[in-house]
């Protein structure tokens, strides 16, 4: 699961490639054109961005050259008519990724954004393992000691992160910047109620809960030896 953002000013097409990236169980997220998305990128934290070349006002490859001067490492995936080899090398040379031609299709589209998803270093495996919770990014099933986690989507974003960082604590906001849509409602009683729901399924009754939270520092997934890096 991953927060996407979807730079497209065919508004057809943009919501097309949004239910695409929901029914793979990402946050997806829109925009129209080059400048919102460099507010955007500025403000908000994303895993990848899909970006067209041409858009109203400030063009995708101005968008992606200004990101990455500014340092930005995002992913990013650019869709564009164009084809002739001398512009595609423009999208690369300038910062991009990935390059898709229109029209694909959706599967197409798909395979591309979990090859880049898998690029970065705290991503390594389909299976994150802490102590014994297993989740697997694929599937989206969760286990704990053998036994099934029944986990809503927000559950199972919110244990994906802690589990790519084990004995880190996070604040409230930064957990609620990686697991809800950066313009949502979201509140710091939403991110409390879903983690007492993860509380529930994932703790042994009579011990103490593995998701740790420590005044001033945040909250921490910590399972067994994790404790020892804190």
């Amino acid at each position: 699961m991953a927060k996407i953002l979807i730079v497209e000013d065919d508004l057809q097409l943009s919501e097309i490639i949004a239910r695409w990236l929901t029914n793979e169980h990402h946050i997806a997220e829109t925009v129209a054109d080059g400048e919102d998305a460099l507010s955007r990128l500025k403000l908000y934290a994303y895993e990848l961005v899909i970006l067209d070349w041409h858009l109203p006002g400030l063009q995708g490859i101005d968008v992606l050259s200004a990101f990455r001067a500014a340092g930005g490492k995002t992913p990013v995936l650019m869709l564009t008519g164009k084809r002739s080899v001398e512009e595609k090398m423009e999208g690369l040379d300038t910062g991009a990724d990935d390059y898709l031609t229109k029209p694909f299709h959706g599967k197409e589209l798909t395979a591309r954004v979990r090859a880049l998803l898998r690029r970065p270093a705290d991503v390594l495996d389909n299976i994150l393992r802490v102590g014994d919770i297993e989740l697997n990014t694929v599937t989206y099933r969760a286990h704990r000691g053998g036994n099934d986690l029944k986990l809503v989507p927000k559950e199972f974003a919110l244990l994906q992160f802690l589990m790519r960082y084990p004995g880190r604590y996070f604040t409230a906001s930064k957990l609620m910047s990686e697991v809800w849509p950066s313009e949502s409602d979201a509140s710091t009683d939403a991110l409390t109620t879903c983690l007492k729901r993860l509380r529930r399924k994932l703790d042994y009754e009579g011990h103490d809960s593995v998701i740790k939270n420590v005044h001033g520092m945040g909250y921490s997934l910590i399972v067994g030896n994790e404790a020892n890096k804190v």
